[in-house]
């Protein structure tokens, strides 16, 4: 039994410009992010706020179901006018006639809606459809004027050209904006995010810099790091007071990494300077080339910071800024407790950290390939980023008293094994 109250028109394809649907879509979501206080904007996780809003607004793409069709039939009274004037010479065209309807039910999912927009580019037609909105399928009602089964199916085919004449442009369309959302939606979290720092006075500038000087003698052959211009400290927001910390930012902290990685390349071709070192003394050696480097600030080993010793931290005043582990690979376990180790020197503040891996075994390869499969069970995993080379591995991480607050996690590993030429 067919329940019409259920049945309604659509028009297709003729409605709002899809451009202009998304660029007020877009003032929503907008809406939606302004509209959080100020303390729920500087304190939650901006991933996971990202991800909340992305699923709550990625377009539902339609999809036609061609291959899931199915008809039936019907009975209904059918206006002479409505007859093929040139097969039929009817006496009185006003009169009806019973006649069977051929029914087809076209599914679709997805929100059917975005159908009635017109994209860009079209095609400069538009079509009026049934649509069945409890079964989801659009309804296409062929009147069977003739016998032959061939006839039934060209009007067919001609009525399914006609549904589809802009349906492929409505999907790319929808496809093209849901690729960009993520990144719409996390620059207005962002954006808001300073907005509010910025009302609250808090980017002050913290003046700190780090100066590459000219009369560093060279232990190894390194590559000048681009260090002269100023680093401009983020300040990262607590919630009580709001009060400003220092933080390095991510160009600060790529360069850092970048010397470390540096004198790691060094230390695998020149096997003799790590033979027979402990982690401290290969931290030693990495301190010789971090430590000149920086002025207004200082790299010092076993710096105490909240309840444990780190091997490399980076100051600024009484703030530890970055902070590094110097580990040889022991195993998946031994990987897992270190990073256990360095969340727990980490405060709020502390949100760009390193691990740096020594490798002896001959399987470096394989380690390497193991490394993010291994990383992704720590508890407080958040994402993986980008590798920046094969041994350079990038993550975000949460802190263990608060998944809202995000560090940086980068793990550089280098192949030192321990027979020169193993």
């Amino acid at each position: 039994m067919r329940h019409f109250s259920l049945i309604k028109i659509m028009k297709l394809y003729t409605e709002k410009k899809f451009d202009t649907y998304v660029s007020e879509y877009k003032e929503i979501i907008t809406r939606e992010v302004n509209s959080q206080t100020d303390s729920y904007i500087l304190n939650v996780n901006i991933e996971e706020f990202t991800t909340y809003l992305l699923s709550k607004y990625l377009l539902d793409i339609p999809e036609i179901l061609l291959e899931e069709v199915y008809a039936d039939s019907i009975e209904k009274n059918v206006s002479g006018h409505d007859f093929p004037k040139h097969d039929f010479m009817l006496i009185d065209p006003g009169k009806t006639f019973r006649k069977e309807v051929i029914i087809f039910h076209i599914p679709y999912k997805g929100n059917v809606n975005l159908l009635q927009l017109v994209p860009n580019p079209y095609t400069l037609m538009s079509y009026e459809v049934n649509i069945n909105i409890k079964e989801k399928c659009f309804l296409i009602e062929i009147i069977k004027f003739y016998p032959e089964p061939e006839k039934i199916k060209n009007q067919y085919n001609k009525e399914i050209q006609n549904l589809l004449c802009n349906y492929e442009n409505i999907r790319k369309n929808c496809e093209s904006f849901n690729l960009g959302l993520e990144t719409f939606i996390r620059a207005n979290i962002e954006s808001r995010k300073q907005q509010v720092l910025q009302k609250n006075n808090l980017l002050a500038s913290l003046g700190v810099k780090i100066i590459k000087k000219d009369d560093i003698p060279n232990t190894f052959s390194v590559s000048k790091p681009l260090l002269r211009e100023k680093i401009n400290l983020k300040p990262i927001v607590n919630e009580d007071g709001f009060k400003p910390e220092p933080a390095l930012d991510e160009n600060s902290y790529r360069q850092i990494l970048k010397i470390i990685n540096d004198v790691g390349k060094n230390f695998e071709r020149m096997p003799s300077t790590y033979k027979g070192k402990s982690e401290e003394d290969i931290r030693d050696h990495i301190l010789l080339i971090l430590d000149p480097n920086f002025e207004l600030g200082s790299a010092g080993g076993e710096t105490f910071n909240k309840i444990g010793k780190t091997d490399i931290s980076l100051r600024y005043d009484s703030s530890v800024v970055f902070i590094a582990e110097c580990k040889y690979w022991k195993g998946e376990k031994s990987f897992l407790k270190t990073i256990d180790q360095l969340l727990g020197y980490l405060t709020w503040r502390n949100s760009k950290v390193a691990i740096i891996n020594f490798v002896q075994n001959n399987e470096f390869s394989e380690i390497l390939s193991k490394l993010n499969t291994i990383t992704n069970k720590h508890p407080n995993f958040q994402k993986e980023l980008q590798l920046t080379d094969e041994t350079w591995f990038n993550y975000k991480f949460n802190l263990n008293d608060d998944k809202n607050r995000i560090i940086d996690l980068a793990v550089i590993s280098f192949h030192l094994p321990k027979k020169n030429g193993a």
